[in-house]
């Protein structure tokens, strides 16, 4: 059924990469929730020292520190200016140049759009909000057992201009997609964020509004890695199977199409541009191409790559784009203008916080 309160509309998506705001909302890194050093580790979804479905396997153990920078000195690399915060599948997340103390691990960390709560799969597996200093968790939903659960992703929408319709609609885009395994199959499922407690749904992307004309419909199981983006209810994901980068809208009908070929995707926050990682010549690099129908143009932004860049999140202003290397956090202009940094020793899964 076609929602009441848009109207036809190209696909624009946001990303719900975090970022982080110290003289607004942020955690206070002087209380007892913060400490001043970094630690790091990999990123379990299910449990430490596991990769996320969908991601680069990730050789060893996880430690309680992240590599240490030249002269032994580890480097966190968030700020406040920089909006960059860093999930380990530790209890501490680095924000701030500091780390908060979550009580619990905190797996494949993600920002609500406003930056006010976080979104992650705690030590139990469940999928869990809270506030930026690990206070006020909710469960949103307990996993059953037999599921490892991992990358949530924030849905959103907003009403379109001279739309009068209210707002009911658009409670249904607040909503937390994520990956669930189980048994070896992969499906993207979603709950609520106004009902803890919920039970989740599972995610059924097709070509069109029910699924029942003559085009090619996109597999329903292999989907993983959902990343949020723009302002009408999309998502991209990924197929593994397919090794295929999927783009899910729901604003006026469901609707799925393929985008590229590679994993691990991650949409602008104007939702006109997407990352992905693909593989090249022994290395995982980071692509990037316009979401639009008719521009099918990609751009390696890692060319001379000599490591592995995956995980990838972009900044709130869409200028700068943060990802996973084996040695910490590395980031990039967007636009490919410049070789990747180090910006962190901390091992994890970067995100930017609103």
């Amino acid at each position: 059924m076609r929602n009441r309160f848009g109207t036809a509309a190209a696909i624009a998506l946001m990303t719900t990469v975090g970022a982080v705001l110290l003289s607004a909302c942020g955690p206070d890194t002087s209380g007892s929730g913060a400490t001043a050093a970094p630690t790091g580790a990999a990123p379990g979804s299910a449990a430490p020292g596991t990769s996320a479905p969908g991601a680069p396997s990730r050789p060893g153990t996880p430690s309680q520190s992240g590599s240490p920078a030249p002269g032994g000195k580890e480097v966190n690399g968030t700020s406040a200016a920089n909006h960059l915060t860093i999930s380990t599948g530790t209890q501490t997340v680095a924000i701030n140049g500091a780390t908060v103390d979550f009580g619990t691990a905190v797996r494949d960390l993600a920002w609500s759009p406003d930056g006010k709560r976080a979104a992650f799969v705690n030590g139990n597996g469940d999928l869990v909000t809270a506030n930026p200093d690990g206070t006020g968790k909710v469960t949103l939903a307990k996993n059953p057992g037999g599921e490892t659960w991992s990358h949530p992703t924030w849905l959103h929408a907003t009403r379109e201009p001279g739309d009068t319709s209210g707002t009911e609609g658009l409670e249904r885009f607040n909503t937390i997609v994520f990956a669930s395994a189980k048994g070896g199959v992969l499906k993207l499922e979603r709950v609520p964020t106004k009902t803890p407690g919920a039970t989740p749904e599972e995610l059924t992307p097709h070509s069109s509004e029910g699924g029942d004309d003559n085009l090619p419909q996109p597999p329903q199981t292999g989907n993983t890695w959902a990343n949020a983006g723009g302002h009408r209810g999309g998502i991209a994901y990924a197929n593994t199977p397919a090794n295929e980068v999927y783009i899910y809208d729901d604003y006026i009908r469901p609707a799925a199409r393929e985008l590229a070929k590679g994993s691990q995707p991650a949409l602008s926050p104007d939702g006109e541009h997407l990352v992905f990682v693909r593989s090249v010549n022994g290395h995982d690099h980071l692509f990037t191409r316009s979401t639009a129908w008719d521009q099918k143009t990609e751009k390696d932004l890692t060319p001379s790559a000599a490591t592995d860049f995956t995980e990838p999140a972009w900044s709130p202003d869409g200028k700068t784009i943060a990802a996973r290397t084996p040695d910490g956090i590395s980031t990039l202009p967007a636009d490919g203008s410049a070789a990747p940094t180090q910006v962190s020793t901390i091992k994890g899964l970067p995100a930017y916080r609103p």
